[in-house]
Parts: structure tokens; sequence; C-alpha cells
């Protein structure tokens, strides 16, 4: 059997692997998300180049200690029109995010990386959009209030497996795309590597 590490601390991206029957011993990255993203913001990089690079340094960075293993990174951001929208922070960012998404279009991409003895082996990005509703700041608020401050944190601001799929009045796109990994085309890639 193939030996997996999640180089994420991510609960949802766990229980995905779990329901798929991959095994997996978890070691998060640590990766310091916020300094790489500005960094590829000031080179001017695509929201979607933005999930790529972070999910394959994720995957990298655990890759180089734990030899013989697949280390699996993942990233996920919301593209609004070009702009990339991070997790919130605090409860605040969260509603000035929901607000800044209120009845618009948004994409989430969802990027993949496997790596081996610090290289990456294989790479998937996936796309899903969605459309928020017109919702007043009274729902926006009352939303909010039935989310914990973890799963707001954790998942970004909508958890679509949960309240967040009240917020839309479309979803396009597979859903675990949505809940941050791919995988279909994980397993796809699993169960042809040798």
């Amino acid at each position: 059997m193939v030996k997996i590490i999640l180089a994420s601390k991510s609960k949802v991206r766990k229980e995905i692997l779990d329901q798929n029957n991959i095994v997996v011993q978890v070691q998060p990255s640590n990766v310091d998300e916020d300094s790489v993203k500005e960094s590829l913001l000031n080179a001017k990089s695509s929201p979607e180049n933005i999930s790529k690079n972070l999910a394959e340094l994720k995957a990298n960075k655990i890759s180089q200690k734990k030899y013989d293993f697949l280390v699996l990174g993942a990233d996920s951001v919301i593209d609004l029109n070009g702009e990339l929208i991070s997790k919130p922070k605090n409860r605040q960012e969260a509603i000035s995010i929901l607000r800044k998404l209120n009845g618009k279009k948004h994409k989430l991409i969802s990027s993949v990386c496997i790596s081996k003895n610090g290289n990456m082996i294989w790479n998937h990005t996936d796309m899903a959009t969605l459309t928020m509703k017109n919702l007043t700041d009274k729902d926006l608020d009352s939303y909010l209030l039935k989310i914990s401050d973890e799963a707001l944190f954790a998942y970004n601001v909508y958890q679509i497996e949960g309240e967040g799929r009240n917020l839309f009045s479309k979803i396009e796109g597979d859903e675990n795309t949505i809940m941050g990994l791919p995988i279909k085309k994980i397993k796809d890639y699993l169960n042809n590597y040798k």
C-alpha cells in the first residue's frame, strides 16, 4: 500500500479522504501562506496560479523530510473577477467578505499537488462557480451567528456541506472541489500510481 501524508490540518479534507478509503497520516506544512500570497500578488499572479503554488509548496515542504512517502498538498481560494479573496482572520473580515460576494458570481479554485522526495510528481486544479443570493445585512449576520469560529476560519466564509448552501442561488461544479479536495482526480491518480 502506498504511504500518503496529507500536508494539511483541514478536517474536511481528511474526512473526504477517509470517506474514499484513502489512508493518510496528517502532517501540516505550516507554510506562511500570507507572505507567499503577498509575494505572488505583487508579481501579478492570478488566483488560480496562487492556489497551485501554495498546494505545491505545502506538499514539497513535507516531502523533503519524508522520503518514499507521497505527500498531498492542497489549497483553495476564491476568485471574484480576478481578485483573490482569502480566509477571514476574524468575524469582521468574514462579514466584509460576505458583503463583497453578496449577489455576485465567483469561482472557488481548489488545487492539489502530490510530491515525492521533495518534488512535485502530479498536480490538478479544479474550479466551481457559485452565485450568491442577494441577501440583506440581517441575513448575513444571522448566517454568521450559526457558524462556529473554527468552521468560519477553516473553510473560508461558507461551508457548502452545511449552512453555507443556503447562501447560494446557483452552484456549478463538484462539491468536493468546493470543500477543498477534487477527490475524483486524486483517486484516478492514486489508482494508476506504480
